[in-house]
């Protein structure tokens, strides 16, 4: 008997390694199956994805290449993709900090922090750019492929500012990236710093988010993906953009898993306070009341099982992205891709699904044990 102790404490040990992989195997099987399918249909180069619970990564994986021509694989710690208007959730961080602060005020006239963006019809606030309510307008013609160079947020303000509001301030919702340009700017004339470098010490330093950086397109950037889009049934190399002009709404690059860090910081309340996370995830309503699914700089959403749910998705020139958190689960999945108009077919939900059911299917929910 005394011989087989040692063996029962090394499968017990063993066991205990292996906890991750058991409770989540059939889940991360199932899920490289649905992102597998994906590719095959879509015909995407290159893909990466990142989930975790609890704060733990529970898998994360590259997917076909991040260079086709070069058959340089996507590494989901190290490729850079453009995340489009993921880089709101990003921006909105920035804001939170000055918010917490005391340093900006939500609701005054968007004037008091920008005065060289022209007085319009109607006053518009930091909070209505932040929920697509203040009648800024989206992109136009060619807008989308600029590839001029814009060295401050003042000078990308430029572009829309002698537009007129589209709507009455509230009376309707409509999405604009040229908001958050404003939003950025606002930002400045809070903190007496420039955009960049406020964001980079207070949201990207602090959640060391190392491979996150705004895209520069006249440097180099290391691990940065090569950017494909669709043509026909041919998969090509995307026409070189330049996205100076929208840092805070579409500017950024990421890997998937620096989301998941940024996801994971939201799931407690060692970055922000509580009142302060409820103030960004609020539904806001349009003047006569209508709910719109969106915070500030946050889609707001439950999935088919009637989970809640808050996350962004991001679609550049070259590149797809998604973010989704589930607060109450504490679950974050992360997709992101270097191709354009991926019609992703809720595959960030059904994976998130897979991990759903199998930690709801423990006898103590959500707080099932992880190990790294």
């Amino acid at each position: 008997m005394k011989k087989l102790i040692p063996f029962l404490l090394l499968f017990i040990l063993t066991s205990c390694k292996t906890q991750k992989p058991i409770l989540f195997s059939d889940a991360i099987i199932q899920s490289e199956k649905l992102a597998n399918d994906l590719l095959k249909k879509e015909n995407v180069p290159g893909m990466a994805i990142s989930v975790s619970h609890n704060g733990k990564t529970l898998w994360q994986k590259g997917f076909g290449y991040s260079d086709k021509e070069n058959k340089i694989p996507v590494n989901p710690n190290l490729t850079k993709f453009r995340i489009g208007s993921v880089s709101k959730p990003y921006t909105t961080a920035a804001l939170a900090t000055l918010y917490e602060l005391g340093k900006i005020d939500l609701d005054v006239p968007i004037q008091t922090y920008v005065p060289y963006f022209p007085k319009k019809k109607y006053d518009i606030s930091v909070r209505q750019l932040g929920g697509h309510l203040a009648g800024i307008r989206h992109y136009q013609g060619f807008e989308f492929m600029n590839q001029v160079n814009y060295e401050t947020v003042e000078a990308g303000i430029d572009i829309f500012k002698g537009s007129n509001l589209i709507h009455e301030p509230g009376s309707k919702y409509s999405y604009t990236s040229y908001g958050w340009n404003l939003i950025s700017a606002a930002i400045e004339g809070a903190s007496k710093k420039d955009f960049l470098s406020y964001i980079q010490t207070t949201v990207f330093d602090r959640l060391e988010m190392k491979n996150t950086t705004p895209e520069y397109a006249n440097q180099e950037i290391s691990y940065l993906t090569q950017f494909y889009q669709k043509s026909g049934d041919k998969i090509e190399i995307a026409p070189k953009v330049n996205n100076s002009y929208k840092w805070a709404g579409g500017g950024f690059l990421s890997t998937t898993e620096d989301m998941l860090k940024f996801g994971n910081a939201h799931l407690g309340y060692d970055f922000w306070k509580k009142e302060t996370l409820d103030v960004f995830l609020q539904n806001q309503k349009t003047n006569d009341g209508k709910e719109i699914n969106y915070g500030i700089g946050w889609r707001l959403g439950k999935d088919k099982k009637d989970r809640s749910w808050f996350g962004h998705s991001g679609g550049s020139v070259g590149g797809t992205s998604y973010l989704i958190i589930y607060p109450k689960e504490k679950l974050v999945i992360t997709v992101a891709t270097n191709m354009s108009r991926v019609k992703f077919d809720n595959l960030p939900f059904n994976i998130a699904n897979q991990f759903l059911s199998r930690i709801e299917s423990e006898p103590h929910g959500n707080k099932v044990p992880m190990n790294n």
